[in-house]
């Protein structure tokens, strides 16, 4: 049986070819997945390691705001205490935050959250271990600066250049005096390494004197354990200390659990791959049993058991799931090196490393590709075995029973009411609970509708038969008359499309609702023409404030400062706004009250938390500040809730006498004119051209916040993309097993006068009515559960309502008809060029 096995899959070898195909790219997925996620795994450990060579203790002090009034950091003091601790070779304290340098056009390089300025902190030897230099020396004035090379290079820079440096105050300039390289994360990340003289950083990032971080290096011999506890004893007690081998430790763990997330989505879409593949698969196996009815039943008839037959065509299923699963290994690999240089390609720096090639990805891959194939081709085999002798050399197929078809159709209608239960429950619940039911309803209905896809064929089908008998004459009915011949086979072909659009519509209707509602907050409660952020997402400054406000042409300037207040006991986030000019840049509904009362030094409340608090117009409301000042404010103004502001109100100014630093993540600006190029280069002028601040009109905000949704949405096409290719072999599969099967009929056609052309524009249509019925089912599958979660987000998302992407849905619509085209050029020029007196002839 073994070597029959073998024979037949070297018979076969252009049928078995879309099964490898098939399975081939799941496979690839699954291994080119984990030999990516491996190889980074490793080359981020062996960075991770090699920043902290030297680093044998490490202490960080990051204090909250309250501490920081007492301690901002760690001392002078300290740092020379702990150096003239027992067995410490060198201290290196460390202090850090934003710093953006231009190109030669005046835009920021690198990704702004990654642009970091540092100080230098040279030995007795003048050196600083931290960066190594490749030209130049490090900075020791005021006036000077040092440049990570990646940043130096793409800036055009070099040794003895101005540059100009964007810091959370104003731009100022700086002499070059060298270029490094390092191994520092934020330059990893694709950002930049702005290295400032120590004293510069301290007045910069901290406070004259002082330092938040510090790395000791132990001289030979010494016990790193011992000396972290004599650091111990001397650093304050809210400062963290820990071995640099226990930080590297961590820091690796903490790199598997980001690369097991990224893991886990990359195997989810090749599960979804090779959950298509399946239907291709199965559909495949029943078309070669098909073709060899009577061979089988020959084999039956001289004494071959039932079980026989079915580990014959399961070993047939295992050597192609073996070589699809070796070649998809080797395209894995080459998947994983091309992500790679994808990322860099991406400006995301990927640390050296050789290519890991573990068992792991080695044993998946095999596994998953051979499992996957026999357990698509286990039903085709079992219904090989099923027939009897007598009945298989007369029959293609044993018909199916009324009862079978009876308990398929009543167990998928129970899977799928079940699952449109759940979603719909789900939906109701809403959060992270009612996602959970609606994760496992949409499995359930998915699987239902799989089950019925066959018994639905048959009216969708009908509905859009007419179309195509009036479009195209004899060649529309034949071909929906032959795509309702097998419902099984048309229903397992369909499922394949049917699950990609299930998915790429459902995204598709979620993007287009939450990207519809960010738009229609956007444009209906902003009234400034302008948003100012920095690129670093840091607070901006009160320069900028006061630069912004003296700007010609502005007519309203309003910060939103975020702040928090302790009423009643808890902690509500309130928002600094300039008084008078924050009605002009927000649209802010008054429910009671009047905004103008801010000015007053009164409190407006938005009325979800007024309704929660109990609190109404001119009611006195006992707060305590950060600082923990504690005052009575009074209630001036209940408005509607926004999300561009907190739920409380007061003026900046009442804000900014009990904070430190305060926090202004965005500043709205009305311009005599609205918005145009004049207006927004008088913006940035009157910022002294800072690159690290963003300047954002109404489209750039409403890219800002759509952008992401937008390029997730992308990401998910293309990952979904490999599903309808192994579907699109799935209908080639299909229209090919019909042209098999219907050879006489065909050969008939053409001698009563059907001619060439038209045999090939009926396989096309069929193909046609095939892949559409698939996507009307998974764009209506698709739809329901794009609104089932919509409906989870709604209540933190106002102005939320479903929109259907009528303009996208159309589109999938086109492509599975193009599928289709595509699908069926090799099965229509087949039957076209069949020899009609021996396709009479045929069995």
């Amino acid at each position: 049986m073994f070597r029959t096995a073998l024979r037949n899959v070297l018979a076969h070898k252009a049928r078995l070819l879309m099964t490898v195909l098939a399975v081939m790219l799941g496979v690839a997925f699954v291994s080119g997945t984990l030999v990516f996620t491996d190889t980074l795994s490793q080359a981020f450990r062996n960075q991770s390691a090699k920043s902290y060579d030297d680093v044998d203790v490490a202490v960080e002090m990051y204090p909250n705001p309250e501490e920081a009034r007492k301690t901002p950091g760690l001392s002078q003091q300290v740092v020379d205490e702990v150096a003239k601790l027992d067995g410490v070779a060198s201290v290196s304290p460390r202090v850090d935050g934003f710093a953006g340098v231009p190109d030669k056009n005046g835009k920021l390089i690198g990704l702004g959250w990654a642009n970091k300025g540092a100080n230098f902190t040279p030995g007795k030897d003048g050196k600083d271990r931290a960066y190594a230099f490749t030209s130049g020396a490090g900075p020791v004035r005021d006036t000077q600066i040092a440049l990570d090379k990646d940043t130096a290079d793409k800036g055009g820079y070099e040794v003895g250049d101005t540059v100009r440096v964007a810091t959370n105050g104003p731009v100022k300039e700086y002499t070059l005096s060298g270029v490094f390289t390092t191994e520092d994360g934020a330059v990893n990340a694709g950002g930049s390494l702005v290295v400032f003289d120590t004293s510069v950083a301290q007045k910069l990032y901290l406070k004259p004197g002082w330092f938040q971080s510090l790395t000791v290096t132990a001289a030979p011999g010494a016990d790193d354990a011992k000396l972290l506890d004599e650091v111990l004893k001397v650093v304050p007690k809210a400062a963290t200390a820990q071995t640099g081998a226990a930080l590297a430790d961590q820091q690796a763990k903490d790199i598997e659990a980001g690369m097991g997330a990224l893991n886990q989505v990359l195997l989810g879409f090749a599960g979804i791959a090779l959950f298509v593949g399946i239907f291709l698969i199965s559909n495949t196996f029943t078309m070669l049993v098909a073709q060899r009815t009577k061979e089988l039943a020959l084999m039956r008839a001289v004494g071959a058991s039932r079980k026989q037959i079915t580990r014959s065509v399961l070993a047939e299923a295992g050597l192609v799931g073996l070589v699809a699963s070796a070649v998809g290994y080797v395209l894995g690999i080459g998947l994983a090196v091309g992500l790679r240089s994808a990322m860099s390609a991406f400006d995301l720096k990927v640390p050296a490393g050789d290519l890991v090639l573990g068992a792991t990805p080695a044993l998946a891959a095999f596994g998953v590709g051979v499992l996957i194939t026999m357990l698509a081709a286990w039903l085709p085999g079992r219904r090989a075995a099923k027939i009897p002798p007598v009945a298989a050399m007369g029959s293609v197929h044993a018909t199916a029973s009324t009862k079978s078809l009876v308990l398929r159709n009543s167990f998928g209608a129970a899977l799928t009411a079940l699952g449109a239960v759940l979603i719909v429950l789900g939906a109701g619940q809403g959060g992270d609970e009612g996602r959970m039911f609606i994760a496992g309803g949409a499995f359930l209905t998915l699987i239902g509708v799989i089950v019925l896809i066959p018994m639905l064929s048959r009216p969708v089908i009908a509905l859009i038969r007419p179309l195509f008998v009036g479009a195209f004459g004899v060649s529309g009915k034949l071909a929906g008359l032959n795509a309702v011949r097998n419902p099984r086979r048309t229903g397992a072909t369909a499922s394949a499309l049917a699950i990609g659009l299930t998915l790429v519509t459902g995204l598709s209707v979620l993007g287009a609702t939450v990207g519809s509602a960010l738009d229609k907050a956007t444009t209906d409660q902003i009234k400034a023409d302008y948003m100012v952020t920095m690129a670093s997402g840091t607070g901006l400054s009160q320069e900028a404030l006061t630069a912004l406000e003296k700007a010609p042409g502005v007519t309203a300037v309003s910060p939103q400062q975020a702040g928090a207040l302790d009423i009643g006991g808890t902690y509500t986030s309130a928002s600094g706004v300039t008084p008078g000019a924050v009605e002009k840049v927000l649209k802010l509904t008054v429910v009671n009250g009047s905004m103008a009362s801010l000015g007053e030094g009164k409190i407006a409340v938005a009325e979800k938390t007024a309704e929660k608090r109990g609190l109404k117009v001119g009611a006195t409301v006992p707060v305590e500040y950060l600082d923990k000042q504690k005052a009575k404010l009074t209630v001036g103004a209940i408005y509607e809730d926004s999300e561009f502001v907190s739920p409380v109100l007061l003026d900046k100014k009442i804000l900014d006498a009990h904070e430190e630093q305060p926090y202004v993540p965005q500043i709205f600006v009305k311009t005599d004119g609205g918005a145009s190029a004049a207006n927004e280069q008088a913006l940035s002028k009157a910022m002294g051209d800072n690159p690290a601040i963003t300047v954002m009109d109404h489209k750039d905000i409403r890219d800002t916040f759509g952008g992401p949704i937008n390029m997730l949405l992308n990401i998910m096409y293309g990952l979904l993309g490999m599903a309808l290719i192994i579907a699109v072999l799935g209908v080639v599969n299909t229209l090919a097993m019909s042209v098999f099967e219907r050879q006489q009929e065909i050969g008939m056609l053409r001698a009563i006068g059907l001619d060439r052309r038209r045999v090939k524009r009926m396989v096309r249509l069929e193909a046609v009515v095939i892949s559409v019925f698939g996507a009307v089912v998974g764009i209506g599958l698709g739809s329901f559960l794009g609104w089932a979660v919509g409906e989870t987000i709604k209540s933190s998302l106002p102005g939320y309502s479903l929109v259907l992407p009528w303009d996208r849905i159309g589109l999938f619509l086109v492509l599975a008809a193009l599928v289709g085209v595509l699908a069926s050029l090799w099965p229509a020029r087949s039957a076209a060029k069949l020899n009609m007196l021996s396709a009479i002839k045929a069995e």
